[in-house]
């Protein structure tokens, strides 16, 4: 398997120019703990993290950092330049030794200078489960598994019951595995069944947890 097989795509960037405020609004909403930084063509210049806007808000409330200065400073301005990367060819066990060796939580994914994806060691432990329950089964050829995955990708996206955060699909042999978070058991079999419905996929394995939405209150 290698980084396209694994890696959670549709990511969502950020413009060099966005406000810190802007910044932590959207990692907030996402759900995510950072974000690539990218130029007006689309190319990664850096990415922002946590750890990045928590360092700009302890550095004092003056005019160009704290919390008085996240409506203007730019993200470009706080934004970790030296970022290491890797391609969609790149091995899993290479993404693996690479994400140790350097301590790093995620890795951005690259074609040419453009991100497509990004690789997290959630994802690695993913594609690990998902060739261990998948071993027994005879493997098809990782073009076709990758096909598989946007095929499966692509049905699950723009349904009504399509309500889960954060879906992930892996494909090892034609094996298809779900990631995410659905609202109810109903949403949950939904996803199992139109991934199921893709020609050529073997079986599918749903690892999906259940988390309901919050209860909403009615005033009287």
């Amino acid at each position: 398997m290698r980084a396209r097989d694994v890696m959670s795509d549709g990511v969502m960037s950020l413009a060099a120019d966005a406000t810190v405020l802007e910044a932590a609004q959207l990692l907030v909403n996402c759900h995510v703990s950072a974000m690539p930084v990218v130029d007006g063509t689309g190319r990664m210049i850096g990415i922002l993290s946590e750890a990045d806007l928590l360092a700009n808000t302890a550095d004092g409330d003056g005019p160009t950092g704290g919390l008085l200065g996240a409506r203007s400073r730019k993200v470009v301005e706080i934004m970790t330049r030296d970022v290491i990367t890797a391609g969609e060819d790149t091995p899993v066990a290479a993404l693996a030794k690479l994400m140790t060796e350097r301590h790093i939580k995620r890795l951005p994914i690259l074609r040419e200078d453009a991100v497509v994806g990004i690789v997290s060691r959630i994802d690695l432990l993913r594609a690990l489960i998902s060739l261990d329950s998948g071993q027994d089964r005879k493997s098809s050829k990782p073009t076709r598994d990758e096909q598989l995955r946007r095929e499966i990708s692509a049905a699950c996206q723009g349904r009504n019951w399509s309500l889960a955060r954060q879906l992930d699909v892996v494909v090892n042999g034609g094996v298809a595995h779900l990631w995410g978070i659905a609202p109810s058991d109903l949403v949950r079999d939904a996803y199992r069944v139109a991934a199921g419905n893709v020609p050529g996929v073997q079986a599918v394995e749903v690892h999906m947890h259940i988390v309901p939405p919050p209860a909403t209150r009615v005033g009287l």
